[in-house]
């Protein structure tokens, strides 16, 4: 892997005004990991005002000495590029942010400030790749180990959500990565501290974490660190709470069991927080013991919880409403012949026909975390096919522009079973050519169908609708056939 020549031409106008300049970041960890980085980071001995005169298209309004300058790149991810000064960090009085920020005066003092050692790399091109790893991070990426920089429990008191990042990182890089052993303590140690960190800041790294491949083991490895407690308590209530004879899993594992369904189906970010979280007022709900105990409305306790949850960590009130729903709904009840389309529309109207699908991608996972060996059995195709077919428009005169107004209008007779002939007639010369439903069109047909006896138009009304008839068989068996039901 080479790297960008915009990236290369920064360091090289930065060497060439005297000062030093270096990659460093999660971009050199991938990099080295052969990775394509998602941007680009890097760090120079020059003062933000002076990089500001090196490259005039640029854009610094902050406090951490970063600058970010415009290239003329056609790749989106390298059209601005961020310059850090070396700098230092004094304390961290609020775990969040620190107290000071100090210019340093080498690369060795800039470095040692970063949160884990394979992030804690700096590199650079002139003749051939300069690598400078002073804690040990190559080591560390070989051997797929997250380890903190020096003590960490200074790196943690100085921003406490690195806790949060190294499970996230332990959890989304390729393969089973590590989290040393003195740096897993520390987490558990200061887990408390996650209270001080804002929950925008929080939810960020939990959505980076479910939308990961390995978002199961995230949500385990924030449970055995102690992080879960200060992020989702509530999911932690089911932990050990046994179900009943419809399934073999207590609570919590349910519910990360139907997670890595949903993971391993890639299905979008709104269905897995919603099949993590679909059982999740069980435990409240839960009455009796052993294999007859009953958790009777607990999916309208898990809707609420799921509103406290989503709201306590700022979601964004389009995805909370549509995660709402589908844990509020994941119980629907159906049975082939049993439950008929009235209720089926019942359904679709509740939760939204925009939300169907997804709906049934969070029931599929419920199942396979219960146990069973099948996702989607016959009922639940049986299902599909009854939602795609109450969703489809009826074939009716409703779909004609033109009415029967318009058509006592245009032969000037009064309401009479001749303007419904006249309709069906109508509709079936449309549903043949849709492109003939235009008002001009329908006018000078239902001019020349007046001129017709009164036994000729019920003939040609009785084909048309035999024909429609026809249509709505056909309409309906390419339904069934798309969802293998009969």
């Amino acid at each position: 892997m080479a790297i960008p020549k915009e990236v290369k031409s920064v360091i090289k106008k930065l060497r060439e005004a005297g000062y030093r300049a270096y990659i460093v970041g999660g971009c050199v960890r991938d990099f080295l990991r052969n990775i394509t980085p998602g941007d680009w980071d890097i760090t120079t001995s020059a003062k933000p005002e002076e990089i500001q005169k090196i490259f005039p298209k640029n854009f610094y309004e902050n406090r951490f000495l970063t600058v970010t300058i415009k290239t003329q790149s056609k790749d989106l991810k390298l059209k601005e590029i961020e310059i850090t000064t070396f700098r230092s960090e004094a304390k961290y009085t609020d775990k969040r942010h620190p107290d000071e920020i100090k210019f340093a005066k080498t690369l060795e003092e800039d470095l040692a400030r970063r949160d884990f050692t394979v992030n804690a790399i700096a590199l650079t091109e002139i003749k051939n790749y300069e690598i400078i790893d002073l804690f040990g991070g190559q080591e560390d990426l070989k051997n797929k180990i997250i380890r903190a920089v020096g003590n960490p429990d200074d790196r943690f008191s100085e921003d406490a959500l690195r806790m949060m990042r190294a499970i996230r990182l332990a959890a989304t890089l390729d393969g089973n990565w590590l989290i040393e052993e003195k740096t897993s303590e520390a987490i558990k140690k200061n887990a408390a501290s996650l209270k001080l960190i804002s929950q925008e800041r929080i939810r960020d790294e939990l959505v980076k974490i479910i939308m990961s491949d390995g978002a199961v083991r995230g949500i385990e490895l924030l449970r055995e660190s102690g992080l879960l407690k200060y992020i989702i308590p509530e999911l932690l209530e089911g932990y050990s709470v046994g179900q009943n004879k419809h399934h073999i899993y207590d609570c919590y594992e349910h519910s990360v069991l139907s997670l890595k369904y949903a993971m391993e189906k890639k299905f979008n970010q709104e269905v897995r927080f919603a099949s993590l979280f679909h059982d999740i007022g069980k435990p409240r709900a839960k009455r009796g013991e052993g294999l007859n105990s009953t958790f009777y409305n607990h999916e309208i306790i898990g809707a609420r919880m799921t509103e406290q949850i989503l709201n306590r960590l700022k979601f964004p009130r389009k995805e909370e409403k549509k995660i709402i729903k589908l844990v509020r709904y994941h119980l629907f009840y159906y049975n082939v012949g049993e439950v008929g389309e009235s209720s089926v529309r019942r359904l679709v109207s509740k939760v939204g026909p925009e939300y169907m699908e997804e709906l049934l991608q969070v029931r599929q996972a419920d199942r396979i975390g219960s146990g069973v060996p099948k996702a989607e059995p016959y009922k639940l195709r049986h299902l599909k096919y009854t939602i795609d077919k109450v969703s489809q428009d009826p074939l009716s005169a409703k779909m004609l522009k033109a009415n029967g107004e318009d058509v006592m209008k245009i032969l000037k007779i009064d309401p009479g079973p001749k303007v419904g002939q006249v309709l069906d007639i109508l509709l079936g010369r449309v549903l043949d050519d849709p492109k003939k439903n235009k008002k001009e069109f329908l006018k000078k047909e239902t001019e020349e169908l007046g001129k017709l006896s009164e036994k000729e138009l019920l003939d040609l009304a009785k084909s048309a609708k035999k024909e429609r008839e026809n249509l709505e068989i056909k309409r309906d068996n390419m339904t069934k056939a798309k969802y293998w039901v009969t």
